[in-house]
């Protein structure tokens, strides 16, 4: 829980933000809005604005730490119950976020923090989502998928296609399931699976849908060496021996044949790292914001309560394979703050390095201060321009 001295600077440079902030969003008259404070991302919904100007008023009147709205357009946006807004459609939203990687950093830091490893790895798998899924299996064009950065510790990806707009959870639910792996028979891939003496025959990089992931995906573990296929559940006798003949089993996977080392129950063993592979490229989403079409989810370009970055939104995949969160997302970048660390990780913000503290004061840009504040790892001392006047 933020103090009261911590949570008025914040407030303070909300405001300054949203001074300048104007709201670009299509149906907004339509759409549920929620609110959140510095302890509940969501303290109240059920809001609803006719206009743009309403909703800044709005904003600058009360300087909410979270803003949300609805991925759903609805007749009567700010009726409750839920049933009386009378639902009309919902974009398709998916929710990626770093602490459900389950990443080796994330014993050293805790899933709380966010390091440069886990934003990688969660923009891999935000690319992954929209290349490898949305646009090739399901024929989503680029136009149509809208992506921002939370804010935080992940990415939020919206498609808006008249096709997806009138599915209800149900439906969505299976798209979830497709991109998860889920209720997915893998005996289905390998149609020689369980004849004796027969050729394993199991499906190519080239095949359409998940039979082409799962292929291309051991492959890139194969290419990547022996650790990436222990990732797969592979002991490392094993994995050190398919390392060992990596050319011929990829040459044999890529014409769908997968006897070509031997290997002690082939079907079997096949199956558990294929399934491995699918459950790692599933975990990310969060399935119930996508299934749930009453979900709120964070107004682009608005700022996230626990960090003081916004959730920005990127312009395109070119934009996403360059975007730099603890860069791009900075907002705060006047003044200096003399904060009090608790037990600080290293951290880089505009491509500085800070850290780590562990209980000492430290003067930090006020985008760096604010973003440890917001974390609970530290406190307002007092800002710098005062201590250098001899302030306290």
């Amino acid at each position: 829980m933020l103090d009261a001295k911590d949570s008025s600077a914040a407030r303070q440079l909300f405001k300054k933000y949203y001074e300048g902030y104007q709201p670009e969003f299509q149906d907004l008259s339509r759409r549920e809005f929620g609110f959140g404070d510095f302890d509940k991302k969501i303290a109240f919904r059920h809001y609803a604005f006719s206009d743009a100007a309403s909703f800044k008023r709005y904003i600058l009147d009360h300087v909410p730490a979270f803003i949300s709205f609805s991925s759903s357009i609805y007749k009567n946006p700010a009726a409750r119950p839920m049933e009386k807004k009378v639902w009309i459609g919902s974009d398709l939203i998916f929710d990626l976020d770093a602490s459900d990687l389950h990443l080796d950093c994330q014993a050293v830091h805790g899933r709380a923090w966010v390091c440069e490893n886990c934003l990688s790895m969660v923009k891999e798998e935000t690319v992954k989502l929209v290349e490898d899924f949305l646009i090739p299996d399901f024929g989503f064009s680029s136009s149509e998928i809208k992506i921002n950065f939370s804010g935080n510790r992940g990415y939020h990806v919206r498609v808006s296609n008249n096709t997806v707009f009138s599915l209800g959870p149900a439906e969505r639910r299976s798209i979830t399931e497709y991109i998860s792996g889920m209720n997915m028979d893998i005996a289905s891939f390998f149609p020689t699976m369980g004849q004796r003496a027969k050729r394993l025959i199991g499906p190519k990089p080239s095949d359409y849908g998940w039979g082409g992931k799962l292929a291309k995906g051991i492959i890139h573990a194969l290419n990547s060496g022996e650790a990436e296929l222990v990732k797969l559940g592979i002991d490392k006798k094993t994995a050190k021996k398919l390392s060992d003949s990596r050319a011929d089993v990829i040459f044999g996977i890529t014409t769908g044949n997968w006897d070509k080392v031997n290997i002690p129950k082939k079907a079997e063993f096949w199956s558990n790292a294929l399934r491995s592979m699918a459950i790692a490229q599933g975990d990310s989403i969060d399935r119930n914001v996508t299934n749930d079409i009453h979900h709120l989810i964070r107004m682009p370009n608005t700022i996230h309560g626990d960090t003081g970055l916004i959730g920005k939104t990127i312009g395109s995949m070119n934009e996403l394979s360059r975007f730099d969160p603890m860069k791009d997302s900075v907002v705060f970048n006047d003044g200096h703050i003399v904060v009090l660390t608790s037990r600080v990780p290293k951290f880089n913000m505009c491509g500085q390095e800070y850290g780590p503290f562990n209980g000492e004061k430290a003067e930090l840009p006020t985008c760096a201060a604010i973003y440890l504040i917001l974390k609970r790892v530290a406190t307002i001392e007092h800002t710098a321009d005062r201590a250098r006047g001899g302030g306290n």
